[in-house]
């Protein structure tokens, strides 16, 4: 499962990233924005998994 989390993490990242550059080249403030957040959630999301792991060893 924890596997599965990580995953899902690296590809909310990607997604906001790509998200965000597009918005920057057409001059889109709100893709922009929205780009960051899902960015934002991507690493919280894997920052919460890396916190986990830390626990189980």
């Amino acid at each position: 499962m924890a596997g599965n989390q990580k995953a899902k993490a690296k590809a909310e990242q990607a997604k906001g990233k790509a998200k965000e550059t597009m918005g920057r080249a057409v001059g889109n403030e709100r893709m922009e924005a929205e780009g960051r957040m899902e960015g934002a959630r991507g690493d919280a999301r894997e920052a919460k998994e890396k916190g986990k792991d830390a626990f189980k060893h």
